[in-house]
């Protein structure tokens, strides 16, 4: 049994002949120029140049005796001013014990005095003698190191600034070297990036430059303070560190933004 022949579809030559042409000129087309990348242009200029805010200063106060904290001068997000008390404890203890010793120290030097009379009467021995002199200077060092042990009841600020986070409660009972407080001088806020190394042909400290913050959306002025020591031979890039050109009260430590930085004309 024979099947039937399929019809053989034939498309008209004018079409045949306008297909044949197209794909010759697609054939022939030259294809789209790649713009160029500018010579000696590393990547890192390619992308945009990322900086965060830092404080200049920056430190964690701790405690430097075991002692109650009976009351913190600051509190989270607060200011202070260079020498003020930040943490005061409770040394009761550190109290007695001082008194203790220049009792200790009064007793010693009476003993030292009679036995230098006696000594010279020729009534005592040399070597008591010396004994007793030695045991005035051991109660001297007593008193001195609780002197010092009570100064450090009292915790003042190295520096004028604010506190970053309280780590800390009053009326907790902290141990020698427990952290109290990290606190921070924003007086001037530092930028922290990386440029690439054949800028060094003309960057130099005091370069001005902008810099916009994400968080406020607003551009301010900066200027480079220092550049790093070394180049990183890898990236081809160098650390640079700059500082916001004055003072606005809405920066903060820890924003970011895009420097925007072009070499001079």
């Amino acid at each position: 049994m024979r099947h039937a022949a399929l019809p053989v579809l034939r498309l008209p030559a004018v079409l045949l002949a306008s297909l044949a042409v197209a794909g010759a000129a697609l054939a022939q087309a030259p294809a789209a120029p790649k713009a160029p990348v500018p010579a000696g242009r590393t990547t890192l200029e390619k992308q945009d140049i990322r900086a965060q805010l830092a404080p200049r200063r920056f430190t964690t106060i701790a405690a430097e005796v075991g002692a109650k904290i009976s009351r913190l001068g600051v509190v989270e997000g607060g200011s202070f001013r260079a020498g003020q008390v930040l943490v005061s404890l409770d040394c009761s203890l550190q109290q007695a014990q001082l008194q203790k010793a220049k009792a200790a120290l009064a007793a010693a030097e009476r003993t030292y005095a009679a036995n230098k009379r006696l000594e010279e009467l020729n009534s005592i021995g040399r070597v008591e003698l010396e004994v007793s002199e030695a045991e005035v200077t051991k109660a001297r060092a007593e008193v001195s190191l609780m002197t010092v042990s009570i100064a450090k009841c009292q915790i003042a600020a190295p520096f004028a600034g604010r506190v970053a986070e309280q780590k800390v409660r009053e009326q907790q009972f902290v141990q020698p070297g427990q952290p109290l407080l990290d606190i921070l001088d924003d007086s001037v806020l530092e930028l922290e990036f990386i440029v690439p190394s054949n800028w060094l042909a003309w960057i130099r400290v005091g370069y001005p430059f902008q810099v916009k913050i994400d968080e406020t959306g607003k551009s301010y002025p900066a200027k480079i303070i220092r550049l790093g020591a070394r180049v990183d031979p890898v990236s081809q890039s160098v650390k640079a560190v700059a500082a916001i050109d004055g003072s606005y009260r809405e920066l903060m430590s820890g924003m970011s933004g895009k420097v925007a930085i072009a070499p001079p004309n």
